[in-house]
């Protein structure tokens, strides 16, 4: 059986997950704005994948019966100091939403709920994930320094992501 305080632990997450992507777009835009193209790709790419993330739970849900409810989303910020302050931002938010994973998995495992436990061990281990890639980008664009010539070519690559 799906336990209710599971499926609203899900429902809450989900609104995390959709806030997430709110706060990438607003980055993206960011990045726009300031003439870092590929940084702003990456962050549509990310804006994406948490969509992707909320719409995993949302299916999730429905096949266990439960009921999907929506919050309204937080507004994200929309300016920031530099790029290195938006991926500090970013790995600082994917550990936020590493430890609500987290905690969501512990209320499955006290709930004997298994089927939610396999589902969320797929959310942890994109987790690992994504602080990755965003402590490389903090390490990358701390090494940068103050190069504008490091910067542009890591906003190069940064536009390379699939």
């Amino acid at each position: 059986m799906f336990s209710p305080k599971v499926a609203k632990a899900m429902n809450d997450q989900i609104k995390r997950e959709l806030d997430s992507a709110y706060i990438y777009a607003g980055m993206a835009a960011y990045f726009d704005e300031i003439g870092l193209p590929g940084a702003a790709h990456w962050m549509k790419q990310q804006f994406g994948e948490e969509q992707q993330h909320a719409w995993k739970l949302y299916e999730y849900i429905f096949d266990r019966g439960g009921k999907v409810t929506f919050e309204a989303l937080d507004k994200p910020a929309s300016d920031y100091a530099s790029p290195l302050d938006v991926f500090q931002k970013t790995l600082k938010h994917e550990k936020f939403i590493t430890g609500h994973i987290h905690d969501l998995y512990a209320l499955a495992v006290e709930e004997k709920d298994y089927a939610s436990q396999i589902l969320l061990q797929w959310f942890i281990e994109e987790q690992v994930e994504e602080e990755k890639s965003a402590g490389d980008i903090v390490s990358m664009l701390e090494r940068a320094g103050d190069s504008k010539q490091a910067l542009f070519m890591l906003d190069k690559e940064l536009g390379q992501r699939a």
